[in-house]
């Protein structure tokens, strides 16, 4: 082979082994601030199988009516338990049931969720956006 084409097909070579770099995680880069799974049991202990999503949100503004704009109002007290001292209404929503884990604007969360009665039905519509991108 001659030097020129030796070169030629060295050249090649390097620039194919450099496209794949923008693709690759940027170390410089921060983690995102929210990272979320959300798993949904659409009939809570039955048959049905659960149905998960994750969801990544980076500090740019999310776009309104996103999953990460929902996130963006949320805080870590939304994925507390209801207190035991609090009176909640005796009304079945149905028998959902979902847990959505991982950080929330880099702290950690770990919500469980049910429509058993008026508290936990309402808060189950306070992350109801995150909840239907597993549902879909």
């Amino acid at each position: 082979m001659a030097p020129r084409t030796h070169l030629c097909c060295l050249a090649v070579l390097a620039l194919a082994g450099c496209g794949g770099e923008e693709e690759a995680a940027d170390p410089g880069r921060p983690a995102p601030v929210s990272q979320l799974t959300v798993r949904v049991d659409p009939d809570g202990d039955g048959p049905q199988q659960a149905k998960q999503a994750r969801i990544s949100c980076d500090q740019e503004p999310a776009e309104r009516g996103s999953p990460c704009a929902t996130a963006h109002k949320l805080r870590p007290a939304d994925f507390e338990p209801t207190p035991d001292d609090v009176a909640c209404t005796e009304l079945f929503g149905g028998p959902e049931t979902a847990t959505i884990s991982g950080t929330l604007e880099r702290e950690k969360v770990d919500g469980r969720f049910s429509r058993q009665d008026g508290c936990e039905i309402a808060r189950w519509e306070k992350v109801s956006a995150l909840l239907a991108e597993a549902t879909g």
